[in-house]
């Protein structure tokens, strides 16, 4: 079989830095204890460890206290965190007609419970117009939960713009990153940041199962947790804890992810995180380039590689985006995702829903030569499709 060529960093991110892979086998051969459960060396180097993650975190996105960042097993954890534990019946919150399911599947269930939902439409290449967005905001205005950029097109939203409209407004603002952590500068006090959910596997090179939530100070003490239990912290008492990050984080800790994932944030920052973009952004324009040029094509987004990450989405004119995935991965070895991937609202935003497009994602160990051979690929299934698929 042919060495395959990975375009599916939008889901996850794949190779990791091998600085990721030894930091967990380190872990899990010479100290594997559970953090804050112990008062032995091991515990006390897991919970070192933990902390790492937690410092390199807030380091890279600005946000002062390592304490203000708590670990999560994904983005979806923390955004329900920022949603389910903020809001209450009665508060009216905004977001945009290009959200993943991590943001849109909770506050549809609060919407159920009286919190109500404004969705702002976007551009059919998935933009949106800060104004739109401060024209909707009401007395009633608790929240505005934004994707930074589309898992689906790569579209980046105008964050600071909406940011300053949120402070102004004293509205909460609420950035889910999913796809941007690690991949594009992020600055919360300059962005006007409250809550900024993060993915840890995807372009912060660390393993799945992590990821985290930033909290402004102050607002743990109205957030509720969605999980109650055991902390190792003030044990003597049967109420939970109320203070950072110890009220978010239930149970044993994933130390061996922390540990990829402070070990994936350090290769970022040795790289340096503008030499990433700036990779990504060339990356981005050969690939849109060469996709232009194909006829019978229909590329989606702002298809501008300086408003975009290295994520692009596309159909070919009479295949379904599952022929096209599975004839790239059997004949070519290219590992793509078909389908809505988790945001039919950014589908029908498109005018892509319900069949869905092809996305490809790539990363930092995405090479020019592998986007040549998928542009090639993509051009000749496109060439003689009718040959491949009798259409």
């Amino acid at each position: 079989m042919d060495t395959p060529i990975y375009m599916d960093n939008a889901a996850t991110s794949w190779p990791k830095p091998e600085g990721t892979l030894r930091a967990m086998e380190t872990f899990v051969r010479s100290i594997g204890a559970n953090a804050g459960r112990s008062g032995h060396r091991l515990s006390v180097e897991a919970g070192r460890i933990i902390f790492s993650a937690r410092d390199a975190a807030a380091a890279l996105f600005h946000a002062g206290s390592p304490l203000r960042i708590i670990l999560t097993r994904n983005a979806t954890e923390g955004l329900n965190i920022a949603i389910t534990g903020l809001l209450k019946p009665g508060d009216h919150v905004i977001t945009s007609g290009m959200e993943h399911n991590s943001v849109m599947r909770p506050l549809r269930a609060m919407e159920k419970k009286g919190v109500a939902l404004t969705v702002i439409p976007c551009t059919p290449t998935g933009e949106l117009d800060p104004d739109d967005v401060e024209k909707a905001v009401t007395s009633a205005t608790r929240a505005i939960y934004l994707t930074h950029a589309s898992n689906v097109t790569g579209t980046l939203m105008p964050i600071t713009e909406i940011g300053r409209i949120a402070r102004e407004r004293e509205v909460l603002f609420c950035v889910d990153a999913a796809q941007t952590a690690g991949a594009v500068p992020i600055d919360l006090e300059a962005m006007g940041i409250d809550l900024l959910a993060f993915s840890g596997h995807k372009s912060l090179l660390g393993p799945q199962g992590t990821g985290g939530l930033y909290i402004a100070e102050g607002l743990e003490k109205v957030i509720e947790p969605i999980m109650r239990g055991g902390t190792g912290s003030r044990s003597e008492s049967e109420a939970h804890p109320d203070f950072m990050p110890d009220k978010y984080e239930s149970g044993t800790a994933n130390a061996m992810g922390a540990a990829g994932l402070a070990a994936g944030i350090h290769f970022i920052e040795e790289t340096g995180l503008d030499t990433i973009r700036r990779k990504e952004i060339a990356l981005t324009a050969l690939l849109l380039k060469g996709l232009e040029s194909i006829p019978g094509l229909t590329l989606y987004g702002c298809r501008n590689p300086e408003q975009q990450t290295a994520v692009l989405s596309f159909n070919i004119d009479g295949l379904s985006p599952a022929d096209v995935a599975l004839y790239l991965d059997e004949a070519h070895s290219i590992m793509t995702r078909p389908g809505l991937h988790c945001a039919p609202a950014a589908h029908r935003t498109l005018g892509t829903f319900p069949g869905g497009t092809v996305r490809l994602g790539m990363g930092w160990f995405t090479t020019a030569e592998e986007v040549r051979t998928v542009i090639a690929a993509i051009a000749q299934l496109t060439e003689k499709k009718k040959e491949i698929f009798h259409v």
